[in-house]
């Protein structure tokens, strides 16, 4: 075996012990350091440790018995040494390189022919055959040990056993120490045949591992055998050419219809997905961009309902009032009914939240009988969302107009574009700009989606876009639409919404019989007056379904109570509760002091005095209001002839008791003043939920010499604060003309305030208001009763048009303002409001602010028209 010698001095010596013919040098172990464990692997800095040890210090560590060894070669620091006998270290002649004096080691004496030595020699002989049968590495061990060293001898034989074993060096030093044959043999049995059991665990150990893996091998093989024999028989085709197979079958009814374009590209893409491999990247982009290209509707329209009467009927049906929009569409249909077919057009639907613009967007749908799709642009910040990704991205997708086609299936929906005054704008580019495409007439039959790269056709599709604010839409975007405004509903239209529709809706919803509730017209006026006062009717149907969810409760409630003492009066004693058979043979219950009454009473009549009026003692609880006659809920238990089941009598909300399911009032009057003080004047405000009443207040602060400035407060805008400037101005060159003598401007502090101070105000249309106010003030003359006033004002007292017509016209009924001021310019806009909305008002167009003067300060006694 080879040894690897560290020392110089040692292989110096070595190399010369071989030159002198004399190539013998003797071989022991290394004892292992005091306490360390042998059988744990040590690492390098142990073996540095080793060859370390010198003279002394290393002739104590060694292990008496070693063994001769015949020196064979010497290649490097490699020295190969043959065993030859064993020898014992008898004491130390020089340090270094450590050489010693030693004693030749016989065998002891032992008996050839002895059966038990016989018995184990074979038995070790039967053990390394079996063992040399496992690894041609130690057939290799044999041939070497046979022509350097001669025939196994017993002796010999229990050495090589133990050589070639895999014991560790403890047990092989064991071995070497043994001189008595037997012994030996029996220590290199026990060797061998634990090689052998490590043999045969090593031989399962790889069995099982070649089982395993030819097991997988022989599934994979055949499968793809059985793979080639479908094929073969055409029994199957193979994943490529069932997808190819998948989208020509999807592509062929649409072929007629498709556009020459598009089916080049599906052909060409179609030839490049047999020619990829399933395992590529650009295999599953192509595979996805086909998927989309052939489910797409190329060319296939819905039927559209040309029919006016009907889309009449299904508006009406649906929304009432939005007289503007209905006759929007029932336009579109007979202009599609004359040519035969109907183009795409954008129609965008403003108005202040809960009017139902969405909802319209369904409706139209149905009258058309077209798809109907919505997606709502709010907070979109994503260009890709609209324009789609482009296709090698991970994840990529098309847009959602490819999408919604996707989805509905017909290449002439409804599109529902909601909130598109709400879109955002991004790291991702601007989605407003992307729109244009999308919404342009002239563009639109030939958009591009950025996945599909194809043009699309989206002439046929009609756009229904709705907003809140149309001043927030980008101007190009707004310049490709028609807007139809919605200014929201007046009382009158509220109420008859509140009872055809919300109430109608919610009642269904709740699982109430409409015998059971009565809402009074006067609790409903209440409750859009005093709780729902914005221009939509959301906030109005959120305050129905809560009145409603509480009478259900209340009706649960009195159902149970009723049940229990129905079920109670069962139990009572025969004397108590007696079953008679009326002439008509059925069962009547009398009931003796079931109330502390000593008549007895008959339960199932109809007329008022066989009622039987249960007196509850919870029925505090249960009756929201006691007080109130109009709400009182009698309880009867009233046995059916058929079904002998309890009926409730119906549930009255008055005004009187509205409080009860809704809370406390939510709105007062917008109306401060009964009539306005010197310095006050009411004006008319557009806000999101509708108009309102704005009044304007001035007051002296400070008067003296050369004192005049206006101090302003309300939160108010930079447009709002350049008017309280601007009627500043405008209201000292009036008081000059009108009162030359009057030095109120000159010489006084004054404070202009707009009340509700925590609400952002901006806007023009208040200066006239504003000028009223200061001219009020300062000739100290309080303006006309119930007049509102609303108007841009210029530096000469010029009025200019202002927005908000029908909302300021609405605000002012509902406040009981009699006279109107508006400038001549928005005459038109109130000429097309409908007759109820301008009914009992006194209405002033003026162009210039003299006239307003001339109303508000005038000594003639007014003339308020009452229509």
């Amino acid at each position: 075996m080879p040894i690897y010698v560290k020392d110089p001095k040692l292989l110096a010596a070595l190399q010369e012990s071989r030159e002198r013919h004399a190539p013998y040098a003797g071989a022991f172990l290394l004892k292992d350091e005091p306490g360390s464990d042998p059988s744990v692997v040590t690492g390098s800095e142990t073996d540095k440790n080793v060859y370390d040890l010198k003279g002394k210090e290393l002739f104590n560590r060694l292990h008496e018995v070693g063994t001769l060894a015949q020196i064979s070669s010497i290649h490097g620091d490699q020295v190969i040494l043959i065993g030859h006998r064993r020898l014992r270290i008898t004491e130390m002649v020089s340090e270094d390189p450590l050489t010693v004096k030693v004693d030749h080691l016989k065998d002891n004496a032992f008996n050839r022919d002895d059966d038990i030595i016989k018995a184990t020699y074979c038995e070790v002989i039967s053990t390394l055959r079996d063992v040399l049968k496992t690894s041609s590495l130690w057939r290799d061990h044999v041939q070497t040990y046979t022509k350097h060293i001669g025939d196994f001898t017993i002796p010999r034989l229990a050495d090589f056993g133990a050589a070639i074993s895999g014991a560790n060096k403890l047990q092989l030093q064991q071995v070497l120490e043994e001189l008595d044959v037997y012994n030996r043999l029996k220590l290199t049995l026990e060797l061998v045949k634990k090689e052998m059991e490590i043999s045969k665990i090593q031989e399962s150990i790889a069995k099982a591992i070649e089982e395993k893996i030819s097991g997988e091998q022989r599934r994979y093989l055949l499968n793809e055998q059985l793979k080639a024999i479908k094929k073969e028989l055409g029994l199957e085709t193979d994943d490529k050419t069932a997808l190819t197979g998948k989208f020509r079958e999807r592509i062929e009814p649409k072929r007629e219809k498709c556009p020459p374009h598009v089916l080049q590209v599906i052909d060409e893409e179609l030839t490049k997905l047999q020619l990829l491999e399933a395992s590529s990247s650009e295999f599953s982009v192509t595979r996805n961009y086909l998927d989309w290209l052939t489910a797409l509707p190329w060319g296939e329209y819905s039927d559209e309902n040309f029919d006016v009467t009907r889309a009449q009927m299904i508006l009406d049906e649906d929304h009432y009032g939005l007289t503007d929009v209905k006759d929007r569409i029932l336009e579109f249909i007979a202009v599609g009914k004359l040519r035969g077919t109907s183009q795409g057009k954008v129609i965008c639907l403003s108005g202040p939240p809960g009017v139902g613009k969405t909802s319209i967007g369904r409706s139209i749908a149905r009258a058309l009988n077209r798809k109907f799709f919505r997606f709502s642009v709010g907070g979109l910040a994503d260009v890709a969302e609209i324009k789609g990704h482009r296709r090698t991205y991970i994840g990529a997708m098309p847009g959602k107009m490819v999408q919604c086609l996707k989805n509905v299936g017909t290449a002439n929906p409804l599109v529902l574009i909601d909130e598109i005054d709400k879109l955002g704008r991004g790291h991702a580019g601007d989605p407003a700009s992307a729109l244009l495409e999308l919404l342009d007439p002239e563009q639109n039959a030939n958009f591009l989606d950025h996945y599909l790269d194809v043009p699309i056709d989206l002439s046929k599709v009609l756009f229904v876009c709705t907003a809140n604010v149309v001043e927030m839409i980008p101007n190009p975007l707004l310049d490709r639409m028609e807007v139809v405004s919605i200014a929201g509903y007046i009382t009158d239209e509220k109420m008859h919404i509140a009872r055809d529709y919300l109430e109608k809706s919610t009642r269904e919803a709740c699982g109430i019989k409409p015998e059971q509730v009565e809402v009074t017209n006067a609790a409903l006026l209440a409750l859009i007056e005093n709780y729902c006062r914005e221009a939509g009717v959301r906030n109005l149907q959120k305050h129905i379904e809560k009145i409603y969810r509480k009478i259900a409760l209340q009706l649960v409630r009195q159902g149970e109570t009723i049940d229990a003492i129905i079920a109670s009066s069962q139990y009572i004693e025969p004397k108590n509760a007696k079953v008679d058979v009326d002439e008509s043979g059925q069962n009547t219950i009398k009931k003796e002091n079931l109330l502390g009454s000593s008549n007895p009473e008959q339960v199932g009549g109809t007329s008022e005095d066989d009622k039987l009026q249960l007196d509850l003692p919870a029925e505090e609880s249960l009756c929201p209001d006691n007080q109130s006659t109009d709400n009182e809920v009698a309880k009867e238990t009233e046995e059916d002839k058929e079904t002998g089941t309890v009926t409730i009598e119906k549930v009255l909300i008055d005004k009187s008791n509205l409080n009860d399911y809704v809370g406390k009032p939510v709105f007062h009057a917008d109306r401060i003043y009964d009539r306005t003080p010197t310095g006050v004047v009411m004006g008319l405000a557009w806000t999101s939920m509708g108009g309102s009443i704005l009044y304007i207040e001035t007051t002296l602060v400070e008067e003296g010499e050369g004192k005049g400035a206006l101090h302003v407060t309300g939160q108010l805008g930079d447009v709002m604060k350049e008017s309280t400037q601007i009627a500043h101005t405008v209201a000292r060159a009036i008081l000059l003309e009108k009162e030359p003598e009057n030095p109120f401007f000159a010489n006084s502090k004054l404070h202009l305030h707009v009340p509700t101070g925590a609400t952002p105000k901006d806007g023009p249309s208040a200066g006239c208001t504003m000028t009223t106010s200061l001219l009020s003030l300062a000739m100290k003359k309080p303006v006309k009763k119930d007049l509102a006033m609303t108007g841009e004002v210029t530096l000469t007292g010029k009025i200019l048009p202002i927005g908000g017509v029908k909302e300021k016209t609405i605000e002012a009924r509902r406040s009981e303002v009699k006279t109107i001021v508006f400038p001549s310019a928005n005459r038109r806009d109130f000429d097309e409001l409908a007759p109820n909305v301008k009914e009992g008002l006194d209405v002033h167009f003026v162009d210039e602010y003299s006239q307003i003067f001339d109303l508000a300060f005038g000594d003639e006694p007014s003339q308020n028209i009452e229509k």
